[in-house]
């Protein structure tokens, strides 16, 4: 009896593991096919030498990571030490922490907003948050375009109003670039934050009060470090995407300043410098890994230490 009992039981086990894997394999394949496989292709063409007329020629080569830091004297071959793209990825690290900043200043609030109305009304606030991105990214961009243009509604009623004489300069400006990406990018920072706000407890903060704690008091020491979590969310879900935006820069700024995002772009587009485009996804996409996996590590040793 107690061995049939055990076949019986490893029988389940397995037909169970079975079963998971079958229900994963949808998952497993897009994530494979729509993921891995562009990545392992972007890579090995990072190594390769750049064709005449675009694409590439399948000999290995390290030039394309050579570009990146060096430049290349057209009389005498020699390399020296260029900053140039560089400055052009410190520029989108920049861009990248301002929105994220942004989002955070007006998430936050928005987010304690919705978590601290009825149980009946916060879905409809959170309705009221997503209805703008039913619309696709680059018309909901060319709309702000024409808002903040120096023909916009925004000048006009500063104009109407005798509040300036002349169209302020928003538009195709580096301010115009970060209110871009906040505004696409904004759902992502309210979201998290919300969710961690909604499951944190009220009665903490009922408790501060009873306690004669101020408002600035509950904020800090109660309400924020509830919503530790989803701030940290969110914040990941804006900076990275928009690390590597196109759509904000190249239509918002104008195109007159690249970032990181306008520069791949550039390569495998006008340039036709397709390894050097390829390098330049790897290098962002390891700086930004990087800095995640630093940033795990020490939030991990962050909790080991309140344990302890």
């Amino acid at each position: 009896m107690q061995d049939a009992a055990a076949v019986a039981q490893r029988s389940y086990r397995v037909g169970e593991a079975r079963s998971r894997r079958v229900m994963l394999s949808p998952a497993l394949t897009v994530l494979v096919v729509g993921l891995v496989c562009p990545l392992i292709i972007v890579l090995v063409y990072s190594f390769l030498e750049a064709g005449t007329y675009g694409g590439v020629e399948w000999r290995f080569s390290l030039e394309a990571y050579q570009q990146f830091l060096f430049q290349r004297d057209i009389f005498d071959d020699s390399l020296s030490f260029s900053t140039a793209y560089l400055e052009i990825f410190g520029r989108s690290l920049f861009m990248a922490v301002l929105a994220t900043a942004v989002c955070l200043a007006i998430g936050f609030p928005t987010a304690y907003f919705i978590a601290t109305r009825p149980p009946e009304q916060r879905m409809f606030w959170v309705f009221l948050i997503t209805v703008p991105y039913w619309v696709n990214l680059l018309i909901r961009t060319l709309a702000l375009l024409f808002i903040i243009r120096d023909q916009g509604p925004i000048n006009a009623a500063l104009q109407g109003l005798d509040m300036i004489d002349a169209p302020l300069r928003i538009a195709y400006t580096d301010f115009a670039i970060v209110l871009g990406l906040a505004y696409s990018y904004l759902p992502f920072m309210i979201l998290p934050i919300y969710a961690a706000l909604e499951r944190s407890d009220t009665r903490l903060v009922e408790a501060a009060y009873d306690l004669y704690a101020s408002k600035a008091r509950v904020l800090v020491d109660v309400v924020i470090p509830g919503a530790k979590a989803g701030i940290i969310a969110g914040a990941i879900l804006v900076f990275i995407p928009s690390i590597g935006s196109y759509l904000a820069p190249d239509i918002l700024g104008g195109g007159r300043e690249l970032l990181a995002g306008n520069l791949i772009a550039q390569q495998f587009q006008a340039s036709r410098n397709w390894p050097f485009g390829a390098a330049c996804a790897v290098i962002l996409m390891t700086v930004v890994m990087l800095g995640l996996i630093q940033f795990v590590r020490s939030q991990e040793r962050t909790r080991r230490g309140e344990m302890r």
